[in-house]
């Protein structure tokens, strides 16, 4: 999450993160849905399904004007959604991806969701994406 602040601070991503709506520091697993299929980094999961990865932020609160929230659904940049907003993020966003989808910047820690035995494996699916990405055939 460290990251996505990062990518936004620096321009590369379009928005800023706001401290959490309740005020209070997450850190919680929660529920998404995928938003958009259309990078290597969602591929993997289809457009429409509901995945568990955990969140640990206080600073999680994504917001953008208006005019970029509808630029993002309309280009289909929003990758992932909250399926119960844990922090206020606007438009319900927990990932947004860069223009040539080959960036994305995300709240939730797919790092955290590689193995049953941490409550969800539904992060492995990101990282084997990437990895069939971009590993020789």
């Amino acid at each position: 999450c460290n990251g996505f602040q990062v990518l936004l601070e620096m321009g590369l991503l379009p928005g800023a993160l706001l401290r959490n709506a309740h005020l209070k520091y997450t850190c919680k697993t929660v529920g998404l849905r995928v938003a958009s299929d259309a990078s290597s980094f969602t591929a993997g999961y289809g457009a429409g399904a509901d995945i568990r990865i955990p969140v640990a932020h206080h600073d999680g609160n994504y917001t953008a004007s208006p005019d970029t929230l509808a630029h993002l659904r309309d280009t289909g940049r929003v990758a992932f959604r909250y399926l119960d907003n844990p922090n206020g993020s606007a438009d319900d966003i927990a990932g947004i991806l860069s223009e040539n989808g080959r960036v994305l910047g995300m709240m939730p820690h797919p790092e955290r969701a590689l193995s049953a035995l941490q409550g969800s494996a539904d992060g492995r699916v990101l990282f084997d994406g990437l990895i069939s990405a971009f590993a020789p055939a």
